[in-house]
């Protein structure tokens, strides 16, 4: 087959003879260090999409991604409902009523967000019903006053299903005896635990009984919305305010918990470019190896440009050395980074299984989560394979320098 006689030479340079093992042994540790660096940072970006994925799933789940509130509480809510489901973008809808509260019980004190709920459209807009440990949303029922509390909130309280609990709002009735805080006491029917920070701020109540504390009866104060799209929640919501009178208003996770997710976001970033820092130096590694087979092969360039080689032919041999060094690493690297992103959370189960050491039990999961994403992939290894290129330059424009006469004076 033929092959250009550049091609050929340099293909041939990567091969190592007996007396050339050192710098075989160079090209093949620059080689493994890149194939490492592109594996490392491939992985580390799944397991990173891994976290970012469960936090949104666990934490957007339970939080509204959207609402329609309004000014006023609503009493025909179910048509604001059947206007939101017919929008574009909008996946399902349910009433929502929010009260903030003290809770307290066995002598301790928290505070927490209430949210009343219509249990079974609650189930279309969030994933409460996927994570309940005890007891079940359908508990919720209009004049009962159960609640359904998040199990850090119910742990630092000491309540347990059944248990009794009183809610004390930050409202003052004045009486003759003097101002009285309002309160009321609810039964704790269910406890949830979606391993995030919701778990300690949220209870769940009917709406009517949440409707009741606020004087309200059974009106709420607006729906919540379920959209196909997080990144478009906004866009939704104003589509969805169009079709409404001027005393609806909207707010959407973005303002609620956008500060959370461009922090995730930002240390996704800056773990990226560190890591891209191993993969540079694992790169520019073939600099080292490259001058070392340059200074090696004075006499072979040499006798090539006598017997008629151009300085471009010459530089052209060690960008080929350079450029297949550089391509095995890097697809070794992503061959090993993907099968790394596949299987490393089975073989976190597995450590753990063996070691008996739980290592996310600090966390909001308690397992090693990880979500391949070919984008990743395919940035990080152009990028591995650019940085490998740009290595190659400086040796092969040395190489192209090389005088012929100066080379051969002590041969």
């Amino acid at each position: 087959m033929f092959k250009p006689l550049s091609v050929f030479i340099g293909l041939r340079y990567t091969r190592a003879r007996r007396r050339e093992r050192f710098i075989s042994f160079m090209s093949l540790s620059s080689m493994i260090g890149l194939m490492l660096g592109v594996a490392v940072l491939i992985t580390v970006l799944s397991v990173m999409n891994g976290f970012d994925r469960e936090l949104k799933q666990r934490i957007l789940g339970m939080v509204p991604q959207a609402t329609i509130t309004s000014s006023e509480p609503l009493q025909n809510w179910p048509k604001l409902v059947q206007i939101a489901e017919s929008t574009e973008g909008v996946i399902a809808a349910a009433p929502m009523t929010q009260v903030q509260g003290m809770l307290t019980a066995n002598g301790q004190v928290s505070g927490a967000m209430i949210t009343g709920i219509e249990p079974a459209r609650e189930q279309r807009v969030s994933i409460l019903h996927d994570f309940m440990v005890q007891g079940s949303m359908a508990t919720l029922r209009d004049g009962d006053f159960g609640i359904v509390l998040g199990q850090q909130l119910a742990n630092s309280l000491g309540v347990a299903v059944g248990d009794p609990i009183t809610l004390v709002l930050p409202e003052a009735t004045i009486s003759a005896a003097g101002v009285i805080p309002r309160f009321k006491r609810f039964t704790v029917t269910g406890i949830f635990k979606v391993g995030a920070e919701v778990d300690g701020l949220l209870a769940y109540v009917h709406y009517a009984d949440a409707g009741k504390l606020l004087r309200i009866g059974s009106k709420v104060q607006g729906v919540r919305l379920k959209v196909d799209d997080l990144f478009q929640a906004r866009a939704i919501n104003e589509r969805l305010l169009a079709k409404l009178p001027p005393f609806f208003y909207g707010n959407d996770w973005t303002q609620t918990q956008g500060s959370l997710f461009n922090a995730i976001k930002m240390e996704k970033t800056i773990m990226s470019l560190l890591l891209l820092l191993i993969v540079a130096v694992a790169a520019f590694n073939i600099v080292s190896s490259l001058v070392m087979v340059v200074n090696d092969k004075r006499s072979d360039i040499a006798i090539l440009r006598t017997l008629g080689a151009t300085p471009r032919m010459i530089q052209r041999i060690f960008l080929v050395q350079g450029t297949a060094i550089g391509l095995g690493g890097t697809l070794a690297g992503m061959l090993l980074g993907v099968t790394l992103s596949l299987t490393v959370s089975d073989l976190a189960a597995f450590y753990e299984r063996v070691s008996g050491v739980h290592l996310f039990d600090a966390y909001f999961v308690n397992y090693l989560p990880t979500e391949l994403v070919i984008s990743d992939v395919v940035w990080v290894s152009i990028t591995a394979f650019i940085l490998s290129f740009l290595a190659t330059l400086y040796p092969a424009y040395q190489a192209g320098r090389v005088q012929p006469a100066e080379a051969l004076r002590y041969e």
